[in-house]
């Protein structure tokens, strides 16, 4: 089969290496000038790792995980402790950690596994015609219209392949979040404690990365489209953070401005009717955008990436008639997920003196459960089963 991805990054990187192990042939087609990728760290849920070992590139990431620390979990912003996280009752439940890992690493893995040329940045490309079981797929490049076997919609968010496949679909909702990401290549010691911080409408998290890096993310409840008057993001977190326990300000103090990532958070609230269309799959953002609050977003795309190859095989096969089975693995689940992350989201924005009592009364009544017993609630996600590839 001969295959165009359009999207480089982490979801149509992944389909397209997958593909390529299967020996289809494959163009990855990206609209910006390099594979840089938008972001900072990444934390790979054991269901992704999953079908990253399927593909062959697993341990490639492990080598790359941030420690494991002593004392990490969910905190309030005074520093007393909610819940804390066993990583080895973690490895005991679904065989892995969370593994911690620069976003770049990633990219560069599935990058570095394809073709020379296959991936072609600076490279926008435009699906003109879904094709059908007696027509190709039509998607205009820089180079010309091109024919494909199959087209992988891999656009994100705002995907222009999913408005033409789905026309009437309403799209992408704003969230009420916005989000901050930056890392600390050399912070000024090793933090006492990792993990999550909430308070009032609002969290910051603190990760471990190789090489003593961090990596320092939050989320506050803004209107959308608001940014720093003077371009300065990094001040604005230390007016939302700057005065909640430590490692917070003292990671703030020591951030540089010039790396803080500021994005709002859109989600697609309203599921598509398929994740198909003709010979066009969607996957990953374009698909199924999600909240950030399960940590699940590159994750859930990279299991698409691997179900998508699955389901077409190595042997010459009619995208047309495969991909309803692609559709079928694939939207109850990420249905599910994003509908849960929502629905985190939403104790992550309760902001009343009551709604955040309540919340964290919750929280630290679940923290002392048995791990197994809160582990066991992750199952549907992280207990997921990687079809084999080929």
């Amino acid at each position: 089969m001969e295959a165009i991805v359009i999207g480089g990054g982490i979801g149509g990187l992944a389909a397209a290496f997958a593909l390529h192990r299967l020996g289809h042939q494959v163009t990855v087609h990206e609209r910006a000038a390099s594979l840089e990728p938008v972001g900072a760290g990444l934390a790979v849920a054991p269901n992704a790792l999953r079908a990253l070992d399927r593909l062959g590139v697993g341990d490639r990431l492990r080598a790359h995980a941030g420690p494991d620390h002593p004392a990490a979990g969910l905190r309030r912003p005074s520093g007393r402790w909610l819940a804390r996280v066993d990583h080895d009752a973690m490895a005991d439940v679904f065989g892995d950690k969370l593994v911690a890992v620069a976003r770049s690493v990633l990219v560069d893995t599935l990058a570095a596994a394809l073709p020379p040329g296959a991936v072609r940045t600076g490279s926008p490309a435009e699906l003109l015609d879904h094709g059908t079981a007696g027509r190709p797929a039509v998607v205009r490049t820089a180079d010309g219209e091109r024919t494909a076997d199959l087209v992988v919609g891999a656009d994100g968010i705002r995907s222009a392949t999913r408005a033409t496949l789905f026309p009437r679909h309403p799209g992408p909702r704003y969230s009420g979040f916005t989000t901050w990401r930056t890392l600390i290549p050399e912070p000024p010691r090793t933090p006492p404690a990792v993990g999550e911080i909430w308070g009032s409408g609002g969290l910051v998290g603190v990760v471990p990365l190789q090489g003593g890096q961090l990596y320092v993310y939050a989320a506050a409840l803004a209107d959308h489209g608001g940014r720093a008057d003077d371009g300065d993001e990094l001040a604005e977190l230390r007016r939302h953070f700057g005065g909640w326990c430590e490692p917070v300000p003292e990671l703030l103090a020591a951030a540089d401005p010039s790396r803080v990532l500021r994005h709002d958070v859109w989600e697609l609230t309203d599921p598509l009717p398929a994740h198909h269309h003709g010979r066009v799959a969607l996957l990953g953002d374009a698909a199924h955008a999600m909240s950030p609050f399960q940590g699940q977003g590159a994750c859930q795309a990279i299991e698409d990436a691997l179900v998508l190859a699955a389901t077409l095989g190595a042997d010459p096969v009619d995208p047309v008639a495969a991909l309803p089975a692609y559709t079928a693995a694939r939207l109850a689940r990420t249905t599910a997920i994003v509908a849960g992350s929502r629905r985190v989201g939403a104790l992550v924005a309760r902001s009343t003196p009551v709604g955040v009592l309540v919340r964290d009364a919750l929280l630290a009544a679940t923290g002392v459960l048995p791990q197994r017993l809160v582990l066991g609630r992750l199952a549907r996600t992280y207990g997921w089963e990687a079809p084999v590839l080929g």
